[in-house]
């Protein structure tokens, strides 16, 4: 294992670009780290390993970045020890947590599968007359074109919104393998001076919706950021929390929160 100074030299260091989304409190810190299955226990872990084959430091996260219009993405931003930031994704940090980590990297693999050689199939020839009569050669009716919705240009930056309480649902977060509860809107309206009508939106029941005890037809207005993120159904949940439409933008960090 190299030293410290030499590790430091080693790193290196992708520093975020300019302002990070920072934490509001712990109950955020939790949900995040949940989320980005970064802990799975009771207890928040508050220190996590960056490491490879020659490195081993300890690092926190201070926060972290969002980007991309069609879906969300999160980069994390960590802190070392001697105070220097770096971006990096979370399932990267969450296997740098292995035992094995620095051996054989997922990461750092190259495509094994790409020197396997493709099984080679034996095929039966049928002569050219009974191939014809097995299979004879249908005509298709070309297909009507589909007319596609058009793209809706989302605001990138925090705006106004009007909803209505669907109802509560069950999504399944593939970092921690467990469902989440989230909160179905509909007659979701971004208030603007042309407003922009999204239909249904979806968010996390987060610790800060459920002091409104909110129920089906509840009316609300808030502030938040959307992204074009679809809700996933969740795993084997009961009938109530089975999501009975299709949604596809997601409501983040909803504030000034107004139950009508």
């Amino acid at each position: 294992m190299l030293s410290q100074q030499q590790q430091t030299e080693e790193i290196q260091y992708i520093p975020p670009k300019g302002e990070f989304e920072i934490f509001r409190d712990e109950e955020h810190y939790r949900e995040k780290m949940k989320e980005w299955g970064l802990s799975a226990t009771k207890e928040v872990k508050k220190e996590f390993w960056y490491k490879d084959k020659t490195i081993q430091r300890l690092v926190t996260i201070k926060g972290y970045e969002t980007f991309g219009l069609k879906t969300e993405f999160n980069t994390l931003v960590i802190e070392f020890q001697d105070g220097n930031l770096s971006c990096i994704h979370p399932a990267y940090l969450k296997e740098m947590q292995q035992a094995s980590f620095g051996k054989e990297s997922i990461w750092g693999e190259e495509d094994k599968g790409s020197e396997k050689s493709e099984p080679i199939l034996e095929v039966h020839k049928k002569e050219p007359e009974e191939a014809m009569v097995a299979n004879p050669k249908k005509v298709k009716e070309p297909k009507p074109k589909k007319e596609r919705p058009a793209k809706v240009e989302l605001p990138e930056e925090k705006v106004h919104f009007t909803g209505k309480v669907k109802q509560f649902a069950m999504t399944y977060n593939p970092f921690n393998e467990e469902n989440d509860e989230v909160v179905v809107l509909e007659d979701v309206v971004i208030v603007k001076e042309s407003p922009l009508e999204l239909k249904y939106a979806w968010c996390s029941h987060s610790k800060t919706l459920k002091k409104f005890e909110l129920a089906a037809g509840d009316l609300l207005e808030f502030d938040g950021k959307v992204a074009a993120k679809k809700l996933a159904k969740g795993k084997d949940v009961p009938e109530e929390f089975v999501i009975d439409v299709a949604v596809a933008y997601k409501i983040n960090n909803p504030s000034k929160i107004v139950k009508l």
